[in-house]
């Protein structure tokens, strides 16, 4: 229900409008009542004032019928001639011009300037929810200092390439993703993940474009062109999200076009009922009036959009980003959720403990495992590297590098072919024995890797992954939400997997380790059968479960493209709290959903049973209709204040904390 203007501005002119003729069309009513009664105009002898005051109240009314009339009818017709849709805004410009048929001028004015006001706001209000993310462009500045053989220079940051060095100064937003290569510094990354404290980060950390460096001088490293950072694909996605209506949304609106047809269809039989039960021409019209505004669908077309668009819009600011309605619908119906474990509920930033070597040193089967998982994004791999560089062991090189999904990675080195992995890789290339014989010399609590040429075991190492400090907490919220199965599925070994599986609660029973990708797809299929299901995972080893689940969820998304591809949710932060606050949200949604339809049908039934069998004067209709839909429009919104918003406030005080609060 929206007026086809093209502005805020404009719609609020003529909604002004519309308010002041009608605040003149009153003052001449209540002066001087019967001068547009159902009787016409009648000066009698009342002289000049009287004409003075009658011209005044039809000017008034002129302007209610422009102001408020002629852009509803101007939508009406478009809708009708371009898509073939009756317009509720027809039924309103129907009622309006039937009462003034009747004599009843000043109650059709009314009825266009409520419209005109609940329009004007339902508009506003839900621009709001739209605009709520894409405030966080604001926050892009438009320039960055950039480091060349020259020096530092100031450049436009749509300039920037990947492989560019920018210097970030205190108090500075970021311009682009990138990874920090030189300094120490404070990030506040409210922003994008929706975290409250500033996180403390150095070489090697990312760094996503629009959050604020508070502490520091750092260099960073260009990953991503401004047009493919962070920000630019939250909007993307969202902008996506708010197009693909969900189930209750497409609903609403066949529901909506479907009925306007069955209400307009109806007031023209009650019209032609009320001429057959005797009822005069007049007074016959003025009822199938009222019932047409009585019946008009408005409060319930709008119940499930005004709410969907808050959600969506609350989430996003809070580091949640749903792709749709459908998703935030099907998340508030998940009672199971299965998890992964490296990167989800652990950290990934895994630590090198114990290294053996089978033929030759230490420092040789690191040096080899550091140059087959050189280019590796996996976190096995990132440990493997960083224990090397602690240890100053140059990588050895290795090309023709290929990663085998769930087992390890193969390449071939100055020797020959060489490979890397777990125990089914090592089984593949025919060294199972030795590998068991191997990791039996490890921690059998700790993920194990294994090195090795053909059948032969080079060496292999243990790594030690740690649980979120939030997973714990996470898991259960969500169980106190009322999910009654929660599963952990890993590629990692049974030892690992119940190790981190007791420490966050999760019963053993629920613990599948030693999986393959079509493994874990099989088992979220087996949960799908029993009710909605979510996966969560890191969107690389996963895509096929994020895509086999009912929702989809990345977890720690920010700068993963394929997590943002693979999944129908994505929570921007690594904090798993974030999970039970989107679940939470999703529930209360579908709740706020309920009301609004439960009331808009409620007030429909109430109207139009007053207006058939009860004498409902059209006033009493019209503000009961407008109340209506502006009432679940502000029962919707209330969704945008959802506490899942409530950690973003940015940790420093600096003037660009100060701007990127007041763009939250």
């Amino acid at each position: 229900m929206s007026f086809n203007i093209s502005s805020d501005r404009a719609l609020a002119v003529l909604t002004g409008l519309t308010m002041l003729g009608m605040a003149v069309a009153l003052a001449g009513a209540f002066v001087h009542p019967s001068l547009l009664g159902p009787g016409g105009l009648d000066l009698g002898e009342r002289g000049m004032g009287w004409l003075t005051l009658a011209r005044l109240e039809l000017a008034g009314l002129g302007l209610v019928y422009l102001a408020g009339g002629v852009p509803a009818t101007i939508a009406a017709l478009e809708a009708l001639l371009r898509e073939g849709k009756l317009d509720i805004d027809l039924l309103m410009v129907v009622a309006a011009a039937a009462a003034a048929a009747v004599g009843a001028a000043l109650e059709g004015a009314v009825l266009l300037t409520l419209f005109s006001i609940s329009t004007t706001l339902e508009h506003r209000a839900m621009g709001r929810a739209r605009r709520a993310v894409e405030a966080l462009m604001e926050l892009r500045p438009d320039t960055a200092l950039l480091k060349g053989t020259s020096g530092v220079t100031e450049v436009a940051v749509e300039t920037l390439r990947p492989g560019d060095v920018v210097v970030l100064r205190p108090g500075a937003q970021m311009p682009v993703d990138g990874v920090i290569a030189q300094g120490q510094g404070s990030i506040d990354e409210s922003t994008i993940t929706g975290e409250s404290s500033a996180v403390q980060k150095g070489p090697g950390a990312k760094v996503y474009e629009a959050t604020v460096n508070l502490t520091g001088v750092l260099e960073v490293t260009v990953t991503r062109a401004a047009a493919d950072s962070t920000v630019a694909r939250m909007v993307q996605l969202v902008t996506e999200a708010q197009a693909a209506k969900a189930p209750s949304e497409r609903f609403s609106a066949w529901f909506g076009q479907r009925y306007t047809v069955a209400v307009l269809l109806g007031s023209i039989a009650a019209y032609l009922a009320f001429l057959w039960l005797g009822r005069p021409p007049q007074d016959a019209l003025y009822r199938a009036a009222t019932l047409l505004v009585a019946a008009s669908p408005c409060a319930i077309v709008i119940s499930v959009p005004a709410a969907i668009l808050s959600a969506l819009s609350a989430a996003a600011r809070g580091g949640v980003l749903f792709k749709g309605g459908a998703a935030l619908e099907t998340l508030a119906k998940v009672r199971s959720f299965a998890f992964d474990k490296t990167g989800t509920l652990t950290t990934g930033r895994a630590e090198v403990g114990l290294i053996v070597a089978a033929t030759g040193t230490e420092a040789a089967v690191l040096r080899l495992l550091a140059g087959i998982e050189a280019n590796s994004e996996h976190p096995i791999a990132d440990a493997i590297r960083r224990a090397a560089d602690a240890r100053g062991i140059p990588p050895a090189p290795v090309s023709d590098v290929r990663a085998i999904h769930s087992e390890g990675v193969t390449g071939t080195d100055a020797d020959g072919p060489v490979w890397a992995g777990n125990l089914r890789l090592a089984a593949r290339m025919g060294a199972e024995s030795a590998a068991l014989a191997l990791a039996g010399r490890l921690d059998d609590a700790q993920t194990v890797v294994i090195l090795g040429r053909g059948a032969q075991v080079l060496g292999g190492l243990s790594l030690a992954d740690q649980p979120r400090a939030t997973s714990a907490a996470g898991i259960a919220a969500l169980r106190r939400a009322g999910v009654g199965h929660i599963a952990m599925m890993t590629g990692d070994r049974r030892t690992v997997a119940e190790r981190i599986g007791a420490e966050l609660g999760i019963d053993r029973a629920d613990i599948h380790a030693e999986l393959l990708p079509e493994d874990k797809l099989r088992l979220v299929a087996d949960l799908s059968a029993h009710g909605k299901v979510a996966f969560v995972g890191d969107g690389v080893n996963d895509a096929a479960a994020l895509a086999r689940a009912d929702v989809g969820i990345a977890m720690g998304a920010a700068g993963s493209d394929v997590a943002l591809q693979a999944a129908d949710v994505a929570l921007l932060s690594e904090d798993m709290a974030r999970l039970a606050a989107a679940h939470r949200l999703a529930r209360r949604a579908a709740i706020i959903i309920k009301q609004n339809l439960t009331f808009a049908m409620g007030a429909m039934l109430l109207l139009v049973t007053g207006a058939l069998f009860f004498e409902l004067p059209l006033p009493l209709a019209v503000i009961g209709h407008e109340g209506g839909t502006v009432l679940v429009v502000l029962n919707g919104l209330r969704l945008l204040a959802d506490p899942i918003r409530a950690d973003t406030r940015p940790a420093g005080n600096t003037g660009a904390g100060r701007r990127a609060r007041a763009a939250a």
